[in-house]
């Protein structure tokens, strides 16, 4: 019988292609309707956040909270169904998944809010986000595990890059739907039902999702490893510890300039619903243009040199933008062309970003691993993005905190990027180099051999 491993990965074929499609829905379902929550974040905080007699912001704190709640569930999902993911395939797990996101959205479009059902309200939405949250936890590492095993010699970055490809376009159909809902209604209309129709929209999304994991195989690597080689536990702490902080300022600067934008500019700047959804269409535009280029280049240069100059234009780019967007007398043009600059700078990280994860863990552990990485930095620095920029702001009267916090993050990205060593090298890789032009020359030993399993690495 033929053995598959990580070194020996089908040539793209309809499987692969199957896999491709299959393992990029559900993130295109799971951040279309996260960015829908924080598009219309002023919306829900005035229905199910803001009793009578309570201020805006206080409301809109209550919406971020929420909102931040259900990211710090991610970590539990990430390990409950990568363990599970790691155990019994990656194929059951992502069904299982995309039901949940798919089930739990739909009743957000249908819950009753603070008017008609008092208290009650605000923890029944909190309830589903904390489904939202768990689902999304095992919907990452699950995915990218699909999409990099999957994946042909050389071509991890660019498979993997297709996880935020899907991401930018789930944000960017949130923000076309919530300004075409924005358009054809007027602000009471939105206020009462309109905002429903965006959340209800994700049921026929996620049964085509579920139809088209139904069909999906289980990933060579997972099905061919016959060696099951798990890291020590002290290794993969560490290696899960410095995954997040390569992927702390992609969560911070991804969710700052790509979805908290919105409320931002109308909070903050005195924006209208309309030009704020703008300015974000054009963010998630440019982040979408850059991502599958950056992979693709990740797989010649390596994900290190790419995240790491993504990382180091938002250091030195943030504080300017902001600045650009205060300022009255700049056109709006050049406001635009800044403002999808920044979201091209955050798909330089979001591109290779995935492939970068999976190459730090190995097949026994990689669902559990990466998705644990990537959602314990999006608990803190994306969940809590929202909240922590509002009630600075609110604090402070510094209008410039959502510069800064993409700075700090951004920082600590830049340095954990710079450490070589990955904990759990004995049995994971990292960069293009020393995997993907590794994975060419085995493939050609064993093809030069008749086949069978790769020669081990000296």
């Amino acid at each position: 019988m033929k053995v598959f491993s990580d070194h020996s990965r089908p040539t793209p074929d309809r499987p692969a292609v199957r896999a491709l499609v299959a393992g990029s829905v559900g993130n295109f379902i799971e951040w279309y309707e996260f960015g829908v929550y924080g598009y219309f974040a002023t919306v829900i905080a005035a229905r199910f956040f803001t009793p009578e007699g309570a201020g805006t912001a206080e409301g809109l704190v209550r919406t971020y909270a929420s909102f931040a709640l259900a990211f710090f569930f991610r970590p539990v999902g990430a390990a409950l169904f990568g363990r599970l993911g790691d155990k019994v395939g990656r194929r059951p797990v992502l069904i299982l998944v995309i039901a949940l996101m798919t089930g739990a959205t739909t009743l957000i479009g249908v819950l009753p809010t603070y008017a008609t059902a008092g208290a009650l309200a605000p923890w029944l939405l909190t309830f589903l986000r904390v489904v939202q949250g768990l689902s999304a936890g095992g919907e990452f590492g699950g995915a990218v595990s699909v999409l990099t095993e999957f994946a042909p010699p050389g071509r991890r970055g660019l498979y993997g890059a297709w996880q935020s490809f899907t991401v930018a376009l789930g944000l960017l159909g949130g923000a076309g739907v919530a300004a075409l809902l924005a358009t054809m209604l007027d602000p009471g209309q939105l206020g009462d039902w309109g905002w429903r129709l965006a959340f209800l929209l994700t049921l026929p999304m996620g049964l085509g999702a579920l139809w088209l994991r139904l069909r999906l195989e289980e990933t060579p690597s997972f099905r061919g490893d016959a060696v099951r080689e798990v890291p020590p536990a002290r290794e993969m702490r560490a290696a899960i510890a410095l995954g997040a902080g390569r992927v702390m300022g992609w969560a911070a600067a991804g969710y700052t300039f790509l979805v908290v934008l919105p409320s931002y500019l109308q909070s903050t700047l005195d924006a209208s619903f309309q030009q704020a959804l703008l300015a974000t269409v054009l963010a998630n535009v440019g982040f979408a243009v850059t991502i599958l280029p950056a992979g693709l280049l990740s797989d010649r240069v390596g994900r290190r040199p790419v995240m790491l100059a993504g990382a180091a234009l938002v250091v030195a780019l943030s504080v300017p933008l902001l600045n650009l967007l205060q300022d009255d007398g700049t056109s709006n043009t050049v406001k635009g062309a800044w403002v999808f600059g920044a979201g091209a700078v955050v798909g330089l990280m979001a591109g290779p970003g995935p492939a970068m994860l999976s190459e730090m863990f190995p097949t026994s552990v990689r669902y559990t691993g990466l998705g644990l990485a990537y959602a314990l930095s999006n608990a803190v620095f994306s969940g809590c993005a929202g909240l922590i920029i509002t009630q600075s702001v609110r604090r402070t009267g510094n209008v410039d905190i959502p510069a800064y916090y993409a700075v700090a993050a951004c920082a600590v990205s830049v340095l954990a990027l710079a450490v070589t060593k990955n904990p759990a090298g004995k049995v994971g890789r990292e960069d293009a180099d020393a995997g993907d032009r590794a994975d060419v020359r085995d493939v050609v030993r064993r093809d030069r051999r008749g086949g069978g399993r790769p020669e081990p690495r000296r």
